[in-house]
């Protein structure tokens, strides 16, 4: 999986956010980008879908969620701290 890469502070998720969904869900991998597709309500204004992903995968992973690139656009690299690639494929059933 490209998407995913095991760091010593956890796991980073390369994602490819889709802002004003009707619901927030993964839609599994965009293999042209490399990334996993994820739909947010929350628009892409003042750093609303950024708070909007972070609270989703937090509630996911039930763990420390970061974005540690990305802030101002639709590709993000994600942080989840505590974890494993392993746990990460689990979760995401991917």
């Amino acid at each position: 999986m490209k998407f995913i890469r095991e760091t010593k502070d956890g796991v980073v998720i390369l994602l490819y956010v889709q802002p004003k969904a009707k619901k927030n869900a993964i839609e599994g991998v965009d293999e042209w980008r490399g990334r996993l597709k994820v739909k947010i309500k929350a628009p892409p204004v003042e750093g609303k879908a950024n708070k909007e992903v972070v609270k989703f995968f937090s509630k996911l992973f039930k763990r420390e969620v970061v974005i540690v690139r990305g802030e101002t656009s639709r590709e993000k690299d994600l942080l989840i701290r505590g974890t494993s690639k392993g746990e990460i494929k689990e979760i995401l059933k991917v």
